[in-house]
Order: structure tokens, then sequence, then C-alpha cells
């Protein structure tokens, strides 16, 4: 039998625990609960967990310090899900090692949605999946080139991240900030156009695999296998 995923969900808010909790049992994850820094701690060290989904306002262990905590010992993906919208807040969370960023109040589908994204990328990196292949695309992670119909495709170091993020999360739609706080860290010099720019000219890159990017009109771009 195959063994379920298990999510760590920590808020100190009850309602919202068990609400986030039983989406999650919903999708057939199993649930453990913490109400603060302290008790996730404790069982982030006796448990088995495959993700964290946590709040960032707690007392005593805050969800910052907790995901640097989390960071230091281990690889465990983190989705911080908080009412801390800023963009300083953000890319704090996110250069502390977060996989994703949720704002309350949110969708309780997007959240389940955005929680797959990240387990898929998580399994999408494993050293068995070095080589991604897609009808006339072919992604090698381990030497970091892309090949077009068996022929070298040149990227640039952020043209490859944004071509293997996108995929990694495929079928999830990203907004421009979303992607320019992940790929571009704290750059506060770029803008959406920057992103509109790198999209461009990788499609043209990718030739007739450029299509796989698509646009998704006021909001921003997925990746899209061929069904």
């Amino acid at each position: 039998m195959m063994q379920q995923t298990r999510v760590l969900v920590v808020d100190d808010e009850k309602e919202l625990l068990q609400l986030v909790a039983t989406y999650l049992l919903n999708e057939s994850y199993e649930v453990l609960k913490a109400s603060d820094g302290y008790e996730a701690l404790h069982l982030l060290e006796t448990e088995s967990i495959d993700l964290v989904i946590l709040d960032i306002m707690m007392e005593g262990i805050d969800g910052f310090e907790l995901c640097k905590r989390i960071r230091a010992t281990s690889s465990i993906p983190v989705v911080m899900l908080t009412a801390k919208s800023s963009e300083e807040d953000r890319i704090r969370g996110l250069k502390l090692g977060a996989d994703d960023y949720v704002v309350k109040p949110f969708s309780p589908r997007e959240l389940m949605a955005r929680v797959e994204a990240v387990l898929r990328r998580m399994k999408v990196g494993q050293p068995d999946e070095q080589q991604i292949q897609i009808n006339e695309l072919l992604i090698d992670k381990n030497g970091r080139k892309v090949f077009v119909e068996n022929e070298l495709t040149t990227l640039t170091k952020k043209e490859y991240d944004l071509l293997v993020f996108l995929y990694e999360s495929k079928g999830q739609v990203f907004t421009r900030d979303h992607l320019l706080m992940r790929l571009w860290d704290a750059d506060h010099n770029k803008t959406a156009r920057t992103v509109d720019t790198h999209i461009k000219t990788l499609r043209l890159k990718l030739k007739t695999a450029g299509r796989f990017i698509q646009t998704v009109w006021g909001v921003g771009y997925k990746f899209e296998e061929p069904s």
C-alpha cells in the first residue's frame, strides 16, 4: 500500500488550522497539526514529514525563525501561509528557504494546488529524473543544457532557471511578481517587463517548443504539456 504524503500544518489560529487540515484530508494527505513553533519543532524531530504549511505571526518562535531552523537541517518543502503580504515579507520568506508563499485570505483550492505543485517540484528534482523529455524538448539538468529537436539551444542562466521552474510547476500559473521574487531575488531594478522580455526570448530560442510556455492573459505564465 502506498504511504500517504504527510503534511504538518503550523498555525496558532485553531479554526484556520482545522480548515486547512480538513482540505488536506479531503485530498488524501495525512495531517499533523501544531499550534506553535515549539510543538512544530518537536514533531519535525520525531515524525517523518513531507511538507510544512507554516503561519508566520505566532508567539514565541515565529514562522520566519521556524523556516530558518527547518532549512538549517533539512530540505523539507515549506509553504508559508500568512496575512503578511508586503513585498519585503515575501522576499524574506523566500530567501529564508520557503518554497511558496500564500497570502491570507486565500482560496483553499489554490492552496491545495500550490501544495501539489511544490511536492511535484521536489519529485522532479530527484536524481532519477535529471533528463526531462517533452516531445521535441529535452532538458538535461545534469549539464544544464536544453535541446530542441536534438539541437543544442543556448540559454542564459536566467532563461534556463525560468524554463525549469515553470516546468517543475507545470499547469500552475505564476504572476510576473511571483517569478520576479523567485528568480530575481531582491533586485529592485527589475520589473514585470523584465519577466516578459525573458519569456519572449526564451520562447524564440525554444522554437517549436516555445508553445509549452503559455500566457494566461491578465495573470501571468505557465508551462503546459501537450495533451
